[in-house]
């Protein structure tokens, strides 16, 4: 009973969290901490912007945080479908970092289980952002966004001001993520390679300041972002292509070079005391036939 509850409260902590700035780690500030707000946050700020932060309605089920559980895949590309009908400002603002080369060589730099892969800061650490802030387009901010915070689909962003997004954004791993509608600007979701993006979440990681498994120990990076032909509604569509973030095995990239020297030194080894054992062989071999001579 004590390990439900414990579990419960860490994931209200999370979920409440998420809601302070759940818009990938800010854009330019630092303030909520939501999904996808600002880390670099002292802690003292951290306390503040939660007050602040609207709570959740009602606590999600612990048995919806589960982490996603996906195989590992050799793919390394992922496609998003924007929705300019429920966010165009957003859409726009996306559709133009993404013309512009912005988001090539980014990284998600917070990966969260069972909640959201954010990413798209130039600081690589929730901080920074593009140069331009745009208009917050949910709800509570007055404007009507119907697209909700399901598994896959992408939102932006921001601090405790509403209208502080600009480039960093987040995409929903779980179900859980529909509490921050209302307070979010979803704008599309991922149609085709989710299980890249859940691959994700095998790449080792550390704590970040808010005390989430999140921090990618390895690059976790953005190639290239391209725009592609819409799909049949005419909805704008974005191609992600990632790095070799992790292999088919489920070794981290890099680790396989690693092992791969390892295997070769320790194959040369062998190769070299095979060669001393055959030459011992030989000279007992011409040695045995001098004595019978």
């Amino acid at each position: 009973m004590y390990k439900k509850f414990t579990a419960f409260l860490a994931a209200f902590a999370m979920l409440s969290a998420a809601v302070t700035g759940c818009g990938p780690e800010g854009t330019t500030t630092t303030a909520d901490k939501d999904p996808a707000q600002t880390e670099a946050v002292t802690e003292a700020e951290d306390t503040a912007e939660t007050e602040e932060a609207p709570a959740a309605a009602e606590p999600v089920a612990t048995e919806a945080l589960e982490p996603v559980v996906a195989d590992v895949t050799d793919r390394r590309d992922f496609i998003i479908t924007l929705y300019p009908e429920y966010a165009p400002i957003t859409c726009k603002n996306f559709e133009k970092l993404v013309n512009d080369g912005f988001y090539n060589g980014l990284t998600f730099h917070r990966i969260v289980d069972g909640f959201m892969a954010q990413g798209g800061d130039p600081n690589g650490n929730g901080t920074g952002g593009s140069k331009d802030t745009i208009k917050g387009e949910f709800t509570s901010n007055g404007v009507e966004n119907k697209l909700s915070h399901t598994r896959g689909v992408i939102s932006m962003a921001r601090s405790s001001d509403p209208d502080s997004a600009s480039s960093q954004f987040f995409i929903c791993y779980d179900d859980s993520c529909k509490q921050l509608d209302g307070n979010y600007a979803a704008f599309g979701e991922v149609t085709d390679g989710m299980e890249v993006v859940d691959a994700f979440l095998a790449v080792p990681r550390d704590y970040n300041s808010m005390y989430e498994e999140a921090i990618p120990l390895t690059p976790v990076q953005i190639v290239k972002a391209e725009m592609i032909d819409p799909d049949e509604k005419g909805n704008p569509r974005v191609k992600f292509t990632m790095n070799e973030f992790v292999i088919s095995s489920g070794k981290v990239a890099g680790e396989e070079a690693e092992v791969t020297e390892a295997e070769e030194t320790a194959a040369d080894e062998e190769t070299a005391e095979t060669e001393l054992i055959t030459e011992a062989e030989e000279e007992v071999t011409t040695e045995s036939d001098a004595s019978e001579e």
